[in-house]
């Protein structure tokens, strides 16, 4: 290689690398009595360039009309502004001042939690000429689910132990029948795939015993005229002498 081209892959190799950022959306289900990490992502159009950031959360509860300011973090301050979620909010977003990450994890959700949840990051980015302030809102709409469907089964066999069956299925009220109905029959499918595969468990356990109960009673049976015919080779050995 000629001095100079090693030069540029000197520079090419030792070149900073900036981590991507990739604006995935939050789920919007949740199990109630459970926790729900609320996902928010903002993304800089330039990583290079660093921002001051802060993040407010804003909830409209099914039904309502207005929001309510329930949460803002300025790092390192992370604030819960509203009762209804007092000690059940907690900051899972960037841990610095240049917030792209904006996630919420919400403890104990309840059913009073669905609803429209709105995530505003307020940017200012530091550019050398002057300062830009950006304002970028996303709306997460949050649907909560039960435990619908339970089935909890269990099966004791003699001289084995027990076997626990256990399947729960959720289902949100607003989801519609058809997909309701789907979710059920999968769930029951499951239930009778479990209950057919302890079934064959259990029959196969009662052959293998049968089999084996059978093999000592023909054992104790051969046993039996054994010892039947011994007396009667001593009688004729007297019968000889």
């Amino acid at each position: 290689l000629s001095p100079s081209l090693g030069h540029v892959c000197i520079i090419f190799i030792l070149s900073p690398c900036h981590s991507g950022c990739a604006e995935v959306d939050s789920l919007t289900e949740a199990v109630a009595g459970g926790g729900f990490l609320m996902g928010c992502i903002s993304c800089k159009r330039r990583e290079e360039v660093s921002a001051q950031t802060t993040v407010d959360w804003h909830f409209k509860p099914l039904g309502e009309e207005e929001f309510r300011h329930i949460f803002h973090y300025d790092h390192p301050s992370a604030e819960i502004l509203h009762e209804d979620f007092h000690n059940r909010l907690e900051w899972h977003g960037t841990q610095n001042h240049d917030i792209q990450t904006g996630t919420i994890y919400i403890h104990n959700v309840t059913f009073n939690d669905t609803g429209t949840f709105r995530c505003t990051f307020h940017r200012t980015l530091l550019l050398p000429l002057a300062e830009e302030h950006v304002t970028v809102t996303k709306e997460v709409e949050l649907s909560v689910v039960a435990l619908y469907l339970h089935v909890f089964l269990s099966i004791c066999t003699k001289n084995i132990s027990c076997v626990t069956l256990h399947c729960g299925c959720a289902f949100p009220a607003n989801r519609e029948l058809t997909a309701v109905i789907s979710e059920i029959m999968m769930c029951v499918l499951i239930v009778v795939l479990q209950l057919w595969l302890i079934a064959v468990l259990v029959y196969c356990y009662k052959k293998i015993s049968n089999e084996h109960e059978a093999q000592e009673a023909r054992k104790a049976l051969k046993a039996q005229k054994t010892a039947l015919l011994e007396p009667k080779d001593n009688c004729d050995r007297v019968q000889l002498e």
